[in-house]
């Protein structure tokens, strides 16, 4: 079974604008690549693209690049941004993709993995790739960190109570960590050339309304949101409050360093 989120507008135009894009993971990936896939790289697909920050990052890297997404108002939101030359986006499911067998060079899910019918989205991506192609599923913890001076920790104990609060509404689909899907589905992965990594850390400075906007993208967040929108709008509110109170400052455009913590998997078709 898959399950099927972020499909309205509000949403859509949110995580475009808020989502972080995993520039260092898409290096890591074509490092991996490069030492094992045949030039030259003609088509990446980035399945479950969203609104596409991660689709055109591997721009530079091939002659093609298709980000594909169950949500048509996730598509419709990344056909209207500012895209590179090659980069272009269809609406499919990620279990039923519209390429030829042997086609694709990489198949990438940034995030979003965990919410498709893992063994079914495991035999259509062993379908679409070449020989010599690679597979990558990469996404992180809920659970990002704020520096700010010297009251790093004081923050990050108020963003435990935001994370601890969205708990109760986090999708039963993926459990109390998505962790273990892509675990499963790593060790589920037949092909011998495969890597495991839980340990990459990325460091963003942004405004603290961008943090908020960020934890506000989240399905768990959404699911309140829908359930009682009042009661949403407070919880955000009386976080950011308190975060700016701790930072002693008075506008949400104040910058933080936020941290996030990456794991994915990576592997190479024979």
């Amino acid at each position: 079974m898959a399950v099927r989120l972020f499909e309205g507008k509000d949403h859509a135009a949110a995580y475009l604008q808020y989502r972080v894009a995993p520039q260092e993971l898409v290096s890591t990936v074509m490092n991996f690549m490069e030492k094992r896939t045949p030039k030259p790289f003609n088509l990446a697909l980035d399945v479950g693209c969203g609104s596409g920050q991660g689709t055109t990052l591997l721009a530079p890297y091939f002659t093609k690049v298709i980000g594909t997404d169950v949500s048509p108002v996730q598509i419709e939101t990344a056909q209207a941004n500012k895209n590179p030359p090659n980069v272009s986006y269809r609406q499919c499911p990620a279990e039923e993709l519209p390429f030829t067998s042997g086609e694709v060079d990489l198949l990438s899910a940034m995030t979003a993995a965990h919410w498709f019918d893992h063994q079914r989205f495991l035999k259509e991506a062993d379908r679409v790739l070449k020989p010599g192609g690679c597979l990558a599923l990469l996404s992180y913890t809920m659970d990002m960190e704020l520096e700010y001076g010297d009251i790093s920790s004081t923050l990050n104990d108020i963003c435990k109570e935001f994370y601890g609060a969205l708990l109760p509404f986090r999708d039963p689909y993926i459990g109390k960590s998505s962790k273990k899907i892509y675990l499963d589905m790593f060790n589920s992965c037949s092909y011998p050339d495969k890597e495991w990594n839980e340990c990459l850390q990325t460091k963003r400075t942004l405004p603290l309304s961008q943090y908020i906007g960020m934890v506000e993208t989240f399905s768990s967040y959404q699911k309140l949101k829908n359930k009682d929108p009042a009661e949403a709008k407070h919880l955000s509110d009386n976080i950011r409050n308190k975060l700016m109170s701790a930072m002693k400052v008075s506008s949400p455009k104040t910058e933080v360093m936020m941290i996030m913590h990456y794991f994915y998997w990576l592997a190479c078709k024979p």
